[in-house]
């Protein structure tokens, strides 16, 4: 079977190289950066199995999939924390955490044996980015408001909700009041920690800890009892009850 390595630590690559051929695997070549995977994926023949680093000295190696259609099954090595790592097996995708142990590396190559071709290139590195995504990102941990001619600073854990009327978009402070924010609902999509805050309908972002009670209600939704805020009814929207729900957990 031959095999591709694609590692930036020249002694790790090498000892990758030792190990999978003294296995009876054919390493055809080594390679280091993504600008180099990128060139020699589009002029040579693709191996049947990569073993791929996730840092390369010139970037992510996701890069090279932007470029190049991959066929190859794929074993990633890493160097990522013990978070990351649980997500990876969250999703079935194999990797072997260096410095590479040879029952691992055993382990991974029979499992490449058992279900190779099994799930699409394309989909494992579309879930693994998404993933190493989620854990690596940075959220707002505060806003400013205007109040008059002054400035003041919110922290999130502060915020009971957001939510969107008249056209703007406010965040209500634990406090029971409620400010105008310069940012759109949509906006906070990505500014917001999602283990935190929830957006329950097209208009609402809630804040975990400001659920102080979750009521069934009409045509299969539910109605949240928040803590400091009584100014409308809460309603999460039925298509997002079951997400809601798996949030909660």
């Amino acid at each position: 079977m031959k095999v591709l390595i694609v590692e930036d630590e020249k002694p790790a690559a090498r000892r990758l190289k030792r190990l999978l051929e003294s296995r009876n695997l054919a390493v055809v070549t080594t390679l280091h950066a993504v600008e180099d995977a990128v060139d020699w994926f589009n002029n040579n023949e693709h191996p049947e199995l990569i073993f791929l680093d996730i840092q390369l000295s010139d970037g992510l190696s996701f890069e090279i999939f932007e470029h190049v259609a991959i066929k190859s099954n794929i074993i990633f090595t890493t160097a990522y924390d013990e978070y990351a790592l649980k997500a990876f097996k969250l999703k079935s995708i194999d990797y072997l955490l260096k410095p590479i142990d040879e029952d691992d590396l055993d382990n991974a190559l029979e499992k490449y044996k058992t279900f190779k071709g099994s799930t699409s290139t394309n989909i494992v590195i579309d879930e693994l980015k998404n993933l190493l995504t989620d854990t690596t990102k940075s959220y707002k941990k505060r806003f400013i408001i205007k109040i008059g001619q002054h400035l003041k600073l919110i922290n999130t854990e502060d915020i009971v909700c957001f939510y969107s009327k008249d056209k703007g978009t406010y965040l209500h402070h634990k406090s029971n009041r409620s400010y105008l924010v310069d940012y759109s609902i949509k906006d906070l999509e990505t500014l917001l920690e999602p283990s935190v805050f929830y957006k329950i309908n097209r208009g609402f972002f809630v804040h975990i800890s400001s659920i102080e009670d979750i009521i069934a209600y009409t045509n299969s939704r539910l109605e949240l009892k928040l803590k400091h805020y009584d100014e409308d009814t809460v309603i999460v929207a039925r298509d997002n009850v079951s997400a809601f729900k798996k949030w909660l957990e």
